[in-house]
């Protein structure tokens, strides 16, 4: 079940983890859909390697800069096929509007957009 809080936040914190089980927390943009919270990021980042090796996530509300200020949920994360990152980047440019489009731009040296699907468990 998504939380209800999440309708209301501008950044969650995902939290991944190496191999050796040491979780790394990121700062994201989100989508909400029934399915589940999406998030864009590019595949050659961390967070995705690390989701390759163990797909089990947290995520709580925080600031920019990541300091949480939410519960944290637990949940397992997929990597989605390209026509869905497509609608998932549509969905995060019309949330997040101009800022998401620069975004994008600047982060293009970090591989193909790739989206993720958190199912809060």
């Amino acid at each position: 079940m998504i939380p209800d809080w999440l309708s209301t936040e501008k950044y969650v914190s995902l939290e991944t983890y190496r191999k050796n089980g040491k979780p790394v927390r990121t700062p994201v943009w989100f989508v909400v859909t029934d399915e589940g919270v999406l998030i864009v990021t590019r595949d050659q980042t961390g967070k995705v390697k690390r989701l390759r090796g163990n797909c089990q996530v947290r995520i709580a509300a925080c600031t920019i800069k990541g300091v949480v200020t939410g519960e944290w949920v637990s949940g397992t994360a997929a990597i989605l096929d390209s026509s869905r990152t497509e609608e998932a980047v549509r969905l995060r440019e019309k949330r997040y509007g101009f800022r998401a489009r620069i975004v994008k731009f600047l982060s293009r040296g970090r591989g193909d957009p790739v989206a993720l699907l958190v199912r809060p468990s």
